[in-house]
């Protein structure tokens, strides 16, 4: 599988998925870069994503929206922070109302994803959330945060395979 660990930390208010892939760095930041590849992985199986605002510059304001079994579409945002391809993004994350505004009945966090090349090829990404408080971060892993960001990463190797010669 290529999710190789989550770590839960209280004590610094994190959550850290770790993952591995046979590609180089550059392809796996492509798959953050080009939101048509971002929406084929990013939310869970069951809940695609539609990136209906992207760009990965410092300043910038992402948009999108989950679809989720039944129909329900909930919204959310990142407010990118930094940006340095291939091994770097960070932003900030929380749910959003259908015209892109802020939720503030819902607490943001703040993601970091680190891109590194380990060896022969291979890449290790790590998604952190920081979460503002204790609350906010079991409010996130009781709507299945781990769950869903797990399930959203293990649908990256088949697209990472795709155009690869055997």
């Amino acid at each position: 599988m290529t999710v190789t660990a989550v770590r839960k930390d209280p004590s610094t208010l994190t959550m850290t998925l770790i993952a591995e892939f046979d590609a180089t760095s550059e392809r796996v930041w492509d798959l953050w870069a080009d939101p048509r590849k971002l929406e084929r992985w990013w939310g869970p199986p069951t809940y695609p994503a539609t990136f209906t605002s992207h760009a990965l510059t410092p300043g910038s304001h992402v948009e999108y929206y989950m679809t989720g079994p039944t129909g329900d579409q909930p919204h959310a945002y990142w407010d990118v922070v930094e940006a340095d391809p291939p091994r770097r993004l960070v932003f900030t994350s929380g749910l959003a109302h259908p015209d892109g505004t802020r939720n503030e009945g819902f607490p943001s966090n703040v993601g970091t994803v680190t891109i590194d090349e380990i060896a022969d090829g291979r890449t290790r990404m790590s998604i952190e959330s920081r979460y503002p408080s204790t609350d906010a971060m079991a409010q996130f892993l009781a709507m299945g945060m781990e769950e869903g960001l797990t399930g959203a990463v293990g649908q990256i190797d088949a697209i990472l395979a795709e155009g690869v010669a055997a």
